[in-house]
């Protein structure tokens, strides 16, 4: 490991304050939501991206890439945003493999009455503290960054979606070898 070029006691210190920043600021969102509006960040978010698309409504595997999650996790939160009443799903009529989820009228109406308070405290905890010079410089870094791990992420992105794809394949495949085993079984009684 003589290749590592080891952060220097800078480095550590600003990394560290980046962190410490991040899940502060992430849990503070959270908490604000779950108090005033019952949902957690993670929930919004979702609510956000269909409130934006057109038609209100994306197929799942594009949600899933704008909210930075895996295709399990969002479709666990999609089934309680669809009991809460907040989000319909249904398959697409184009390959009817996939499915679409959209915001209905009262996932709307629940967001429009989060997102005064949810926006109050991105203003104040995050505008507010910085200069407007500091906060061209936070788009400006945060916009370095995210184009440096854009490569890297798309390419987990694509391998998640081929380990999904084959895993579906894989599940399938069992399913009709089972079944036909238990045919098998049924037609020798």
């Amino acid at each position: 490991m003589n290749d590592v070029r080891w952060l220097s006691e800078d480095e550590q210190r600003i990394w560290r304050l980046f962190m410490d920043a991040v899940r502060d600021f992430n849990a503070h969102l959270d908490r604000q939501l779950r108090r005033d509006s019952g949902m957690p960040v993670a929930y919004y978010e979702i609510l956000v991206h269909l409130s934006e698309a057109p038609g209100r409504s994306l197929r799942m595997s594009q949600l899933a890439e704008l909210c930075r999650s895996s295709r399990s996790r969002l479709s666990h939160a999609v089934a309680a945003l669809e009991k809460a009443g907040y989000v319909s799903r249904c398959t697409t009529d184009a390959d009817r493999r996939g499915s679409v989820a959209q915001l209905t009228d009262a996932g709307y109406g629940v967001l429009e009455a989060a997102a005064p308070a949810h926006v109050t405290e991105v203003r104040k905890h995050l505008f507010d503290v910085l200069t407007p010079e500091q906060q061209q410089q936070l788009g400006e870094i945060s916009g370095a960054v995210k184009n440096g791990l854009r490569p890297i992420c798309a390419q987990a992105r694509a391998e998640d979606g081929e380990d999904a794809e084959e895993a579906e394949v894989t599940v399938e495949a069992t399913a009709e070898g089972a079944a036909g085993k238990a045919r098998e079984a049924v037609a020798e009684a």
